[in-house]
């Protein structure tokens, strides 16, 4: 695609922010992106484009910027909400997002359809935090560390099992503020395999780690949401 057609894109995409379910993420803050947007002008809404998912999809790789739009609005919100989850801050996972969806124009047209477009469009979101991730110096835990039992622990346990404590009935709400407190790796491992379902072979190659620093941070960091979830009770009770 010519550059020329970013511009457009861009006020498509910056139109409208990010949709936050209540349920999952934090308001924005004032002073955030989200809230200079709701200040401003609001662009008029691109007419809706006519046919199915893959006429739409096949009409934004041609070139047709409404499509594109549409495009932004059916997964801007999935897009938002996997950024947050995975960098922990609302004006970082804004940023994000929009860069996604610039990477996604830049990019719509090598999409041949091996895989559904939203796994496609989801594994190029990851690459773009994952990118930002890098350039901030994010560093794993060391493997020995990982590897070795605290002493609330105890002795070394199966790592990558799964914990069935962390599921049933929970306050969905306090598992997204547990998760966002942990630490940018383990919340990182943990986003990718309990949430986005990725294998740990596939997320030793994202991160450029071992398969068994991948386990043992996931590991860590189910121990440590659990502990958050046992605490909530007791925090709220003394409000």
């Amino acid at each position: 695609m010519q550059s020329s057609n970013v511009t457009p894109i861009r006020a498509a995409a910056t139109a409208e922010e990010p949709d936050t379910d209540s349920s999952t993420v934090a308001a924005p803050e004032h002073g955030s992106a989200a809230a200079v947007a709701e200040t401003a002008s609001p662009a008029p809404a691109p007419p809706p484009v006519p046919g199915s998912d893959a006429d739409i999809l096949a009409r934004a790789q041609a070139g047709d910027h409404y499509a594109f739009a549409q495009l932004y609005s059916l997964h801007k919100r999935r897009i938002y909400s996997l950024c947050l989850r995975m960098v922990g801050n609302v004006a970082e996972a804004e940023d994000l997002t929009q860069e996604a969806f610039l990477q996604l124009h830049r990019k719509i047209a090598t999409f041949r359809g091996d895989s559904a477009f939203s796994t496609w469009l989801h594994r190029l979101a990851i690459n773009v935090v994952l990118m930002h991730l890098r350039k901030k110096g994010l560093s794993l835990i060391s493997l020995d560390e990982a590897m070795e039992p605290t002493p609330e622990e105890g002795p070394g346990r199966s790592f990558g099992a799964p914990d069935l404590s962390l599921t049933g009935s929970i306050d969905r709400l306090a598992l997204e503020r547990a998760i966002s407190d942990l630490p940018a790796g383990y919340r990182l491992i943990f986003v990718l395999h309990d949430i986005e379902g990725y294998e740990h072979n596939e997320i030793a190659a994202m991160l450029d780690c071992s398969i068994g620093n991948s386990k043992s941070q996931l590991h860590k960091a189910r121990l440590k949401l659990r502990d958050a979830m046992r605490t909530i009770p007791r925090r709220e009770g003394r409000r």
